[in-house]
């Protein structure tokens, strides 16, 4: 009994600290990697177990509902787990860049969130899959990601890789860490040759960073624990906001904003107000 008290401990020490280095990593310099217990001694719903999900013909399946190549982050009636846990085992940089041009979050002077981190790259530099799994999407956005590819990988996540000059691979291709997958460019809404790269779960961006050290080409933890977040936030208007704007600054939608503070999407906002945007 006692030794099993132990073992339990130190199976939370662990955990706590793999949650340490996800905190970490959100600082401007991620931090390096730090090891954690194998994830068969930590406790956790099967679904969310990444050792399940082997089979690269349907990746991920214990998470996503279903493959399609119809849409790119749409996942309609889904229930987020309040717990992903990301496995970062067989990762490979996408990039040998090492040089970051933009970074993750809201960028005021385009009234816009940026939902990945741009890499300078040169027009024809390899772009190489950053874990095993399958093409889901290649297509191409004029006024958007310009040649693009969404693969998704045993490990939960769908990983996005923008403006490309050319792609080397095709939906619903099977594909290696580390395999090229395309060359880099400057095609879409793009001012200049570089690499847009996301991070996602069933839809929802996660800053790279968190994840992908660049200036160190390694990765930032073993175990990344995506949480699903279920605190009250709220935001303060502003002058020149906008539903729409609050909507985008908070990563959230006109729609749920309206249910969570009981308004219609015609209702005025003034400065100073409080809104439950979470």
């Amino acid at each position: 009994m006692y030794n099993r008290f132990l073992n339990r401990l130190l199976t939370v020490v662990l955990m706590l600290a793999s949650e340490c280095a996800f905190v970490w990593a959100q600082d401007a310099k991620p931090a390096p990697a730090m090891p954690v217990t194998p994830m068969d001694r930590v406790y956790m719903p099967a679904h969310v177990n990444p050792g399940l999900a082997v089979d690269l013909d349907n990746p991920a399946s214990y998470l996503y509902p279903e493959w399609s190549n119809a849409y790119v982050h749409k996942f309609e009636n889904v229930e987020l787990p309040d717990t992903v846990i990301i496995s970062m085992k067989g990762y490979v940089m996408p990039t040998d860049s090492t040089r970051i041009t933009d970074r993750y979050g809201y960028r005021s002077n385009r009234g816009r969130n940026h939902y990945g981190i741009d890499i300078k790259v040169k027009t024809g530099d390899t772009i190489r899959v950053a874990f095993d799994g399958k093409v889901r999407i290649s297509r191409y956005e004029r006024r958007g990601y310009g040649h693009y590819l969404v693969i998704r990988h045993p490990n939960g996540l769908e990983t996005v890789y923008g403006h490309l000059s050319k792609k080397l691979v095709a939906e619903n291709d099977i594909v290696h860490a580390g395999d090229p997958i395309g060359l880099g460019g400057n095609t879409g809404r793009s001012t200049g040759s570089h690499l847009h790269f996301e991070t996602r779960v069933l839809g929802n961006a996660i800053n790279p960073a968190y994840m992908f050290d660049f200036p160190h080409q390694t990765a930032v933890t073993d175990y990344f624990i995506y949480a699903k977040d279920t605190r009250e936030i709220y935001y303060t208007v502003k002058k020149g906001d906008t539903l729409s704007r609050i909507a985008i600054k908070n990563e959230t939608t006109i729609g749920n904003i309206c249910k969570l503070n009981g308004i219609s999407r015609n209702a005025v906002i003034k400065v100073g107000q409080t809104l439950r945007v979470n």
